[in-house]
């Protein structure tokens, strides 16, 4: 059997005088080592992608972090600060995308604005600025240090028991994340069911409890180094596994 395929779909970027659809190198990487399977970039073209085509040879759908934000409009609010960095082309490629894959059951795995970017599309609200928020620590890297001190361990989150990490990380109920957003889950959408939070209570993870297939939206980034760390290619192996099954159900 092939493997299966995986979408990710791009930002836009510009670099120099050119526009570019853009894709991080670790979140293939984790597509490629942790779960196994093919990936596939797909342009950030919105309205004018034909999505029966890309859903037909989708096995699976990686929804990565950025540094831009989910445009506040999806969630009823203005901008709060108009120096962070927007991308409407991938706003509006991703939020149909995470409707019509979990109502066909096509697994899905995401990360930081992904995470975002699912709530947002099923009808939740995020914080724009958690460390504004009364309650709520600076989960904020330090932009002026080393790459590697940004994405080292920042803060512990308490998995919730009998949930769907508790079962793939089988009994691991703490574990130590990075934390690299300024945005946060503020209202969680109807139907989803939180897997993990921070010490100050934000949600860091949850699952779509009414989809047909697999789902699971991390606010942190497992992808980072992610051969090194065996709880990230157990979390990234199960969704490889989902993405098996689902092909393997395909008649193509």
């Amino acid at each position: 059997m092939t493997k299966p395929i995986v979408l990710i779909p791009a930002c836009t970027r510009q670099i120099g005088a050119h526009p570019y659809h853009v894709a991080q190198m670790k979140y293939v990487d984790a597509v490629v080592r942790g779960a196994d399977c093919v990936p596939l970039v797909l342009p950030a073209l919105g309205d004018e992608i034909d999505w029966e085509t890309v859903l037909q040879i989708a096995d699976g759908v990686m929804l990565t972090g950025s540094p831009s934000n989910v445009h506040p409009d999806f969630f009823g609010q203005s901008v709060l600060d108009p120096s962070l960095p927007l991308d409407p082309a991938r706003d509006a490629t991703t939020l149909p995308l995470i409707r019509m894959a979990i109502q066909k059951g096509i697994p899905l795995i995401a990360v930081c604005r992904g995470t975002q970017e699912v709530n947002v599309a099923l009808g939740g609200t995020l914080h724009q600025a958690v460390h504004e928020v009364e309650g709520f620590m600076d989960h904020r890297e330090d932009k002026t240090a080393p790459i590697e001190v940004q994405y080292a361990p920042a803060h512990s989150i308490n998995i919730i028991p009998n949930g769907r990490i508790a079962h793939i990380l089988e009994g691991v109920s703490e574990m130590m994340v990075n934390s690299v957003h300024g945005q946060g889950i503020d209202k969680l959408a109807e139907g989803l069911q939180v897997e993990a939070v921070a010490d100050d209570g934000l949600v860091e993870a949850y699952s779509v409890a009414t989809a047909p297939g697999f789902t699971l939206a991390m606010q942190w980034h497992p992808e980072w180094q992610i051969t090194s760390n065996p709880h990230s290619m157990k979390l990234f192996g199960a969704f490889g596994a989902a993405c098996r099954d689902y092909q393997a159900s395909q008649n193509r």
